[in-house]
């Protein structure tokens, strides 16, 4: 007997006493876990969920917390700053062996569901990308309470302010205090360096 299950995003075919390295899950060494959301169950009488077989489960043991083989990132920004940047990473993961397979009852089975948050006292990874936007949105007004103009700028239109405000950025006093990694984490729109200089200039009165 087989299962499909998903879990962090993916999807995984396993048997019982199958080891299976999966995103990491909150749980120590030892620790057994159960995987509700199982997809489909295989075997003489396979069941297809929709989108999940109800009452199954698959349980694991955990075995240790690994870390995946470590993946390169090359990032070179050409025009406008000129720079390369080299980032190592290697992925959190959990190495598990399967225990067993149940068709039904898994709700009651009393065993802790898998879940990928953090263990107690680690703070749970947070995505990249919207933290930088956050802290963007965040960090850039507290610098001016006050809205200015912003189509004194040269090169700034009404469509280009639009799209400054909606990136947080609604005064001169704002827009000067952006540094390089919040102006790159901005998507709405390319903020020129020569906005940021006359920006301060207009700030400073």
């Amino acid at each position: 007997m087989f299962a499909v299950l998903k879990t962090g995003g993916k999807q995984y075919k396993v048997q019982a006493g199958d080891m299976l390295r999966v995103e990491k899950l909150a749980a120590d060494a030892g620790e057994k876990v159960q995987f509700n959301d199982v997809l489909m169950l295989g075997g003489d009488a396979p069941v297809v969920g929709a989108p999940f077989v109800e009452g199954a489960g698959v349980q694991a043991e955990v075995i240790e917390q690994v870390k995946g083989d470590k993946v390169i990132k090359f990032v070179k920004r050409r025009r406008k700053h000129s720079s390369k940047r080299t980032v190592g990473h290697r992925q959190k993961l959990t190495l598990v062996k399967i225990t067993d397979i149940l068709a039904s009852g898994a709700d009651k089975s009393g065993i802790k569901a898998a879940t990928g948050s953090a263990p107690a006292g680690e703070a749970a990874p947070a995505a990249k990308k919207p933290a930088k936007k956050a802290e963007a949105k965040a960090e850039a007004p507290a610098a001016a309470a006050a809205a200015d103009d912003l189509t004194k700028l040269n090169g700034v239109g009404p469509a280009a302010a639009k799209k400054l405000a909606e990136a947080g950025i609604e005064s001169f006093a704002a827009l000067a205090a952006l540094s390089d990694e919040q102006i790159a984490a901005i998507d709405t729109i390319k903020v020129k360096p020569e906005w940021v200089e006359q920006a301060k200039e207009l700030a400073q009165g």
